[in-house]
């Protein structure tokens, strides 16, 4: 469940190793570059936290986040 905090979306994810920890974060910046809208992401081996917030308007939560936190967890949904 994403979580508002800090006028961001986070959300913290668990893999079963750091190659799917990888592979997740290579489809997200897909989906991103596609968005045209980039997370703010972390990567220790089998986690990987991911923030979402628009700059340009002032550091906020957007719909661009709402609609990229939707994406990526239709990302998971598929597996």
């Amino acid at each position: 469940m994403w979580r508002e905090e800090d006028n961001k979306l986070k959300k913290s994810f668990q893999f079963n190793n750091f190659s799917e920890a990888f592979a997740f974060m290579t489809q997200v910046a897909f989906l991103a570059e596609k968005m045209d809208h980039h997370p703010w992401w972390a990567n220790v081996y089998n986690k990987v936290e991911v923030e979402l917030t628009t700059h340009d308007a002032g550091n906020t939560i957007t719909d661009k986040d709402k609609k990229l936190a939707q994406a990526i967890d239709k990302l998971l949904e598929k597996k």
